[in-house]
């Protein structure tokens, strides 16, 4: 499932995904001691995220789970980012993300295993 989730809404996902089910209440209370929102600004981002269908309320205390993953988003991200920066061409971008980058011997190998892994 592909979908868009911009800044505001991955700071609720990120809390959902950290702590499993939260309330609307709890998830104001998170943002508004990490970024200073107000009760209001979560649950508007909160209806978003239900209405792409990212997240699920349910209860009489509206708890709020994730419905999609964060690989999810992550994937989707970088394929968006791979389209729009490197004319979808992951060689191009592999090779713009890794110059210059110092790795240590594990990463390495573990960059070869995914790339060996590849169909």
């Amino acid at each position: 499932m592909a979908i868009k989730v911009f800044d505001s809404e991955l700071r609720v996902m990120e809390a959902l995904w950290k702590e499993g089910v939260l309330t609307a209440g709890q998830l104001a209370k998170i943002l508004k001691d990490q970024v200073g929102w107000n009760r209001n600004t979560t649950y508007t981002v909160i209806g978003k995220l239900i209405d792409k269908k990212a997240i699920e309320r349910f209860g009489e205390n509206f708890s709020c789970k994730a419905v999609i993953t964060k690989e999810q988003v992550q994937q989707h991200e970088a394929k968006e980012l791979i389209g729009k920066l490197f004319d979808g061409s992951a060689e191009v971008f592999l090779s713009a993300f890794l110059s210059g980058e110092t790795l240590s011997g594990s990463e390495i190998k573990r960059l070869k295993q995914l790339v060996k892994g590849l169909k």
